[in-house]
């Protein structure tokens, strides 16, 4: 049976962190000086993104060492990645945010904590103290000439550290992160590149004229004054006191999930993350102060990859952001009284939209309107997207996450400590006091 963490462990609020030097690291060769177009799926998607990487302590890697060869990775990976070392721009004539790429560098900082890695406590619960672990900006350097990635390498007592990585999220999704990852730590070993990345971002470009063949009901347009276009308006923060959870499926609750949802249709597509996002959705839309309105229809909304999707597909090694906000709407009523098998239907038909056709008009859509996904909650998954898997010359990550902020309409899928042995899922929810103590009973309800 599904569990519930009903207060947080003991947490460290300070960390104790002490931030040694700061310093831009340039691509170790000459790059090309161009401007890099940006999709319009990048270009909604231009603020920081923070992930930490914990490590255990290891023999013949001390600090001192993984740093030197974390910056030589990195001066290193900055010539494929000649992106990273650029700095957002926007373009007058074509009214389009472009990454400049003209060498001005990435950060590198070096930090220490007085605490070892032990000391720090639960690892997956988040903890507002992780983000002393990373750097949003270079204080000694302008608002537009901020880097789009910053690596902070900060040493525990124990010999243990955690590498901080904020990078502006036009750069990378969560696939093309693990990638540069993956080449990152490729690099550190003193081997060639994993996988050679494919930079261009031309391969997501509207078409001319632009045609929207569908309605996108999963987008909302907005009016935005000129000169604000690159303003992030995706999910905007609303101020409101909440309570913080997290609720742990087991695989053997998702394997029960699964088969609840086996019992209906038989074409429908029954994954871990269906079944999880169809639970979840269920929780949220009937515990919400208007749940008590059956009539009320909710929407859920959730990536899906488009690489595979297009027609020709992108190349698995495409840097940019290529993935689009699939929906699944419906009534609390049938979400009440619906069989499970019915509503993971529905979630699934979600998927299965998002066609060749349908992803060229959601794109071409974002080259006639100002606009960002609209629902009443996204489920941002980071559960198998196996940042941990990531194999650097002085081991694997003991945990990766992202530093997170408590939002109502953003419910996050974390993976296990011990993901590669373990697929449970971690679900982390924030909601105000009334609502979680409804999402709490329906969570172990649905599950029985």
């Amino acid at each position: 049976m599904g569990t519930v963490c009903q207060d947080p462990p003991p947490l460290i609020q300070d960390l104790k962190v002490t931030v040694q030097s700061s310093s831009l690291v340039f691509p170790s060769s000459e790059t090309e000086r161009r401007s890099m177009f940006l999709s319009n799926i990048d270009k909604v998607l231009s603020f920081n993104v923070q992930t930490v990487h914990f490590f255990k302590a290891h023999p013949d890697f001390p600090p001192t060492t993984v740093v030197e060869k974390l910056e030589t990775a990195l001066r290193k990976v900055l010539v494929p990645y000649d992106f990273l070392a650029g700095r957002l721009k926007m373009n007058p004539k074509l009214d389009r945010l472009e990454v400049e790429c003209n060498g001005a560098g990435a950060g590198f900082v070096l930090a220490s904590s007085e605490f070892t890695l032990d000391e720090i406590g639960d690892l997956v619960y988040p903890n507002h103290a992780f983000q002393q672990l990373t750097v949003m900006t270079m204080d000694n350097l302008a608002p537009d000439d901020q880097p789009l990635c910053i690596l902070q390498v900060t040493s525990f007592k124990c010999g243990g550290f955690a590498m901080g990585v904020t990078n502006n999220h036009a750069t990378f999704d969560g696939l093309s992160f693990k990638m540069f990852l993956e080449n990152l730590a490729s690099l550190a070993a003193d081997k060639p590149l994993a996988i050679t990345p494919c930079n261009d971002r031309q391969l997501l470009a509207a078409r001319s004229p632009p045609h929207v063949e569908f309605s996108h009901p999963e987008l909302l347009k907005l009016k935005i004054p000129i000169g604000e276009e690159s303003t992030n308006l995706v999910f905007e923060a609303i101020s409101e006191e909440l309570d913080f959870k997290i609720f742990r499926l087991t695989i053997e609750d998702i394997n029960n999930l699964k088969a609840k949802a086996k019992s209906g249709d038989a074409k429908t597509r029954v994954t871990g993350f269906n079944v999880v996002t169809t639970h979840i959705w269920r929780c949220k839309a009937l515990s919400c102060d208007s749940g008590d309105d059956l009539d009320r229809l909710s929407t859920v909304l959730y990536a899906v990859d488009i690489r595979p999707r297009l027609v020709p597909p992108l190349p698995p090694s495409y840097t940019g952001n290529a993935v689009l906000t699939a929906y699944a709407t419906t009534s609390c009523r049938d979400l009440q009284e619906q069989p499970f098998s019915r509503l993971v239907g529905m979630v699934s038909e979600g998927a299965n939209r998002m066609t060749d056709e349908y992803a060229r008009s959601a794109i071409d859509w974002g080259e006639l309107y100002k606009g960002f996904p609209h629902g009443e909650f996204l489920i941002s998954s980071w559960w198998r997207l196996g940042f941990a898997e990531v194999e650097y010359p002085w081991g694997k990550a003991k945990y990766s996450c992202p530093v997170v902020y408590h939002r109502k309409d953003i419910i996050l899928l974390f993976p296990d400590i011990d993901a590669v042995n373990n697929n449970g899922v971690n679900i982390l929810v924030a909601l105000p006091s009334k609502e979680m103590k409804k999402f709490q009973t329906l969570f172990h309800k649905f599950l029985a």
